[in-house]
């Protein structure tokens, strides 16, 4: 697996023996990285045939299913935590899958790129959409559709009464104390249910 700071920053979130459900899983190696250090009971959800090969080759139990359809057929409160690594900005039903993270888990983990991050703004400031570390992809083949900052995503979270339980931000994997939506370029958030 290659190092990928979010992971350590989910990894410390996470107790040991928790059901975890991983949207977006990809090849499973989140939930294989959890099941070795935390001994977790990891599902990962994931729509592409490639991507749920690998996933049972790294023994990895993955359910297909189109999670912008959200996910019916969980129960509420099956989860301890639902985690979407950087995935949420490839979502068209944002607000719905975040929900439905939180009806399925008792907290939710979110990680996606700030395009608020200030050499992302310096691109669009040059005449160019960003191509970073963290938006790796041109316009014309990102997976991505929404582009949104962390301050974007702070809004969202007030507005759908979703509380922000910790916030986490970072810079070519360096933690960001000031100033995060300019400076940081990834950000990490646990998530609960607001009230």
């Amino acid at each position: 697996m290659s190092y990928r700071y979010d992971y350590e920053v989910i990894t410390q979130w996470i107790a040991p023996g928790e059901k975890v459900l991983d949207l977006g899983c990809g090849d499973g190696s989140l939930l294989k990285h959890l099941a070795e250090v935390r001994q977790v009971q990891g599902y990962g959800v994931e729509n592409d045939p490639d991507k749920l090969l690998a996933c049972t080759r790294n023994g990895v139990n993955v359910i297909q299913m189109d999670m912008e359809k959200g996910l019916a057929g969980i129960e509420d409160g099956f989860f301890d935590h639902v985690i979407m690594s950087l995935s949420l900005q490839a979502m068209h039903n944002t607000q719905g899958i975040l929900a439905e993270m939180l009806r399925v888990a008792r907290e939710a983990v979110v990680s996606f790129p700030n395009f608020g991050y200030w050499r992302h703004r310096q691109s669009i400031l040059n005449g160019r959409m960003p191509v970073s570390e963290s938006l790796p992809h041109q316009w014309f083949n990102t997976p991505n559709v929404r582009f949104f900052t962390i301050s974007d995503f702070d809004a969202l979270c007030e507005m759908n009464g979703i509380a922000v339980r910790e916030r986490l931000a970072f810079d070519e994997g360096k933690l960001i104390l000031d100033e995060p939506n300019f400076l940081a370029s990834v950000a990490v958030y646990r998530l609960g249910r607001g009230g």
